[in-house]
């Protein structure tokens, strides 16, 4: 076969410029996105992951995945990653690792020491001067609780799993156990024995989407009931008086400078209490929640795209292209129940607004009420022209997809 013949057997086809490895991911949201964004700037994706069997999407997007041992970057070095042009993770508990990767490779990526540093709670607040105390033990924890509320978190963690606002010292004292008491994460990474023991502080949550130094978006962040910490529904924008986003940004700004970040997305979630911004906590990677999806349909800013250009070390794109309101908002479980898809999300899907309803879990699975992010059983996302049609049209999808969840038979729970 000559040139002239090998033109149309060549067309269409992509040209593949390396692999760019993707360091586990996680399980719910924006994760497979990564692996179709590499494709479509004309690289290989390659998922290297200790239990491939926890991404369904895999198979389903054709991704190849290597199996390793992902707490070790060495590792994965070792595996078949092909020619490796670019490495991140969409996984809280591996940004550390594909960031050492990077290094090691000479690659585009953050501060290896910094985004370790920042998964630490307890270092973050000696960082920040962020009132803490840090206990290693249940006497230091109940000690530590002088004025009620208190909440209570593990030094590590993600998606608000064992945080728990605490009103009593036998409440502190439990949790306190029940922390200390996990050695391993849910993905069997070994977590410091400390528990976080801080004010409650009250007001309206927020988080600030940052991509090195530029603003990104404000969110507004809606929780379920307490004693728990979930996130049950988020807006784009804010909505926000100048005065209060501007003190936000620049909290949010200030926070990633002092932990040695800057490179690529940073969330920054913070509380607007009376007495001004509360800054809860950094973490050094595009926001989970399906907040990308928010913020590109409110803006046309494609947070995760613009993470994987900043690994292949190419100019990420953060023009704005459109300005509408996106409210989200999490089916979740008021009492246990079995999900009963039927036509909810077909039902949902045709409020006016709503772009998009979704279930996680197959017919038969039980939910519980939610304690973190785990629970949640599907979402919807709607758009409008102004912040109260898009909340509006969230809400009533997510009445609609509420018909999903039946009550469970007694005796049934997670």
């Amino acid at each position: 076969m000559d040139l002239a013949e090998l033109g149309p057997a060549l067309a269409g086809r992509r040209v593949v410029k390396g692999t760019l490895l993707l360091v586990e991911s996680n399980t719910t949201g924006t994760g497979r996105l990564f692996a179709r964004q590499a494709r479509e700037l004309g690289y290989e994706p390659v998922l290297a992951a200790a239990d491939p069997s926890r991404y369904p999407y895999a198979a389903e997007d054709s991704v190849r995945v290597v199996r390793c041992d992902t707490s070790d970057a060495c590792a994965v070095l070792d595996s078949d990653t092909g020619e490796v042009a670019g490495v991140t993770s969409s996984s809280e508990y591996f940004i550390p690792v594909a960031a050492r990767i990077a290094a090691k490779l000479g690659l585009p990526g953050p501060d290896p020491l910094a985004v370790t540093e920042c998964r630490n709670k307890a270092h973050q607040r000696a960082v920040l001067g962020t009132p803490c105390t840090v206990a290693t033990s249940v006497a230091e924890a109940v000690a530590a609780a002088a004025e009620f509320p208190v909440v209570l978190k593990p030094a590590e963690g993600s998606g608000s799993v064992g945080v728990l606002r605490c009103e009593t010292p036998e409440a502190v004292a439990t949790q306190a156990a029940a922390l200390l008491s996990v050695t391993h994460n849910e993905r069997g990474l070994p977590v410091p024995a400390q528990v976080l023991v801080e004010p409650y502080a009250s007001g309206p949550e927020y988080s600030v989407e940052l991509f090195g130094d530029v603003v990104v978006a404000v969110v507004r962040k809606h929780l379920g009931p307490a004693p728990f910490f979930v996130e049950v529904g988020h807006d784009v924008p804010a909505a926000l008086p100048p005065l209060d986003e501007t003190a936000l940004i620049d909290t949010a700004r200030a926070a990633v400078t002092a932990l040695g970040l800057g490179f690529g997305a940073a969330h920054v979630e913070i509380r607007l209490t009376p007495s001004g911004p509360w800054l809860m906590e950094v973490n050094p990677r595009p926001a989970g929640g399906m907040i990308p999806e928010l913020v590109r349909a409110s803006t046309g800013v494609d947070l995760v795209a613009a993470q994987v250009a900043a690994v292949l070390g190419l100019p990420p794109d953060l023009r704005a292209s459109r300005r509408a309101c996106a409210s989200l908002r999490f089916l979740t479980a008021t009492s246990s129940s079995v999900v009963a898809a039927g036509d909810a999300v077909a039902k949902a899907s045709t409020v006016p607004g709503v772009a998009e309803g979704r279930l996680y879990r197959p017919d038969g699975t039980v939910v519980r009420p939610a304690r973190d992010y785990r629970d949640r059983a599907g979402h919807v996302l709607a758009v409008a022209d102004r912040p109260r049609g898009a909340r509006a049209a969230a809400a009533a999808g997510l009445d609609r997809l509420r018909a999903a969840l039946v009550p469970a038979p007694k005796g049934e729970a997670r």
